[in-house]
């Protein structure tokens, strides 16, 4: 079950780069208990203007998606802060980030740049 929750999870997209926010490293505790799910999750930046939206997009998924579930419990976290570390091979390679280097392409950063700055 446990890998079912984070594949519905990962169908949830970053808004920014349409890439998956277990992918991301957005999803810090993705887990299904007797109590129920439970999600704690974050946003690449404090300041994004997305996560009351990805809050309820969470919580909508899973309410559909698991309905046998006792509880849902989704929380927004902002400590530990999201850093380029947790993003997944799968995420890096989408971006551009190769295994041979250390580092993001020197223009990985205008890929975060929100979709309708490209424009």
């Amino acid at each position: 079950m446990q890998e079912d929750l984070t594949a519905v999870l990962n169908e949830i997209e970053c808004p920014d780069l349409g890439i998956g926010i277990v992918d991301m490293g957005l999803v810090y505790v993705a887990e299904w208990n007797a109590k129920g799910i439970e999600v704690a999750f974050t946003t690449t930046s404090p300041s994004c203007p997305y996560s009351e939206s990805l809050l309820r997009e969470i919580d909508d998924i899973l309410r559909h998606r698991f309905r046998e579930a006792a509880s849902i419990h989704v929380q927004l976290v902002l400590d530990p802060p999201w850093t380029l570390e947790r993003l997944s091979d799968n995420a890096r390679s989408r971006l551009g980030w190769t295994e041979t280097t250390n580092a993001p392409p020197a223009d990985i950063w205008s890929s975060f740049a929100p979709r309708s700055w490209k424009n």
